[in-house]
């Protein structure tokens, strides 16, 4: 049987403009708009922020591998395209990286727009002289094993997320975002434009901070409207005596 060690070739990628679209829009900011159900999870951290800076964006190019085995991720390196993020479910495992330096310098040299690993990295002083975003679950110095099997371009799971070939990933400081292509073009227009209502609340803040302050105790009003609070004249201590 071919499952569990197989390739599939083809990618269904997205026009680059619909990629681009994401460009420059914090990952916090389309989260929210998708009810905030598609981010990974914090334990997928960026490990080269002393390096890169901005957005990343790119088309999903997706490995599933067995734990502390990178065999099949050498096979994607021939085989990803210039703007994909190379994405690997590495099952998570901790006590092997699965990438270093030098299969990283290769992706960055290539145009790879960024790699996803679950799983751990190792070369860390190396990995700060790329500018290509990394993100991974941590550091360490094991090195992989090289036996496979594995699949390539196939649905995997990074982060808590299933990410499937060609999707859009979106990855800045905060984290990472997954974008089915489907949604994309009504997802980006709503994204820019809560970019920009929060643009507009921060130069609003700045302008007149008072001002401010009496918008947004109104608005906490309305959002508090309905519900039973009811507030004391005395601290915690003086009622429960500690």
């Amino acid at each position: 049987m071919d499952i569990g060690n197989r390739i599939f070739t083809k990618i269904d990628r997205p026009a680059k403009e619909l990629v681009e679209a994401f460009r420059g829009i914090p990952s916090s900011n389309i989260n929210d708009m998708i009810n905030r159900l598609y981010n990974m999870h914090e334990y997928i951290q960026l490990q080269n922020p002393t390096k890169f800076k901005g957005s990343m964006v790119g088309t999903a190019f997706t490995v599933k591998c067995p734990a502390g085995d990178n065999l099949f991720c050498h096979k994607a390196l021939d085989m990803i395209q210039p703007g994909d993020i190379l994405v690997v479910d590495a099952d998570g495992t901790s006590n092997r990286s699965v990438l270093g330096e030098i299969m990283m310098r290769m992706a960055d040299m290539m145009g790879v727009a960024g790699v996803v690993i679950d799983g751990y990295v190792r070369d860390r002083d190396g990995l700060n002289t790329l500018e290509m975003p990394i993100y991974a679950r941590g550091i360490t110095p094991q090195g992989p094993w090289k036996f496979g099997p594995g699949e390539i371009n196939v649905p995997v799971s990074v982060g808590g997320q299933v990410v499937f070939p060609g999707d859009i990933i979106v990855g800045d400081e905060d984290g990472i975002v997954v974008i089915r292509q489907k949604d994309a073009p009504e997802l980006a227009k709503l994204a820019q434009e809560k970019k920009a209502t929060e643009e507009k609340a921060i130069a609003g803040m700045i302008a007149d901070i008072e001002a401010y302050k009496v918008k947004h105790a109104g608005t906490t009003a309305k959002r508090m409207a309905g519900m039973t609070v009811p507030e004391y004249d005395q601290s915690y201590v003086e009622m429960y005596g500690l």
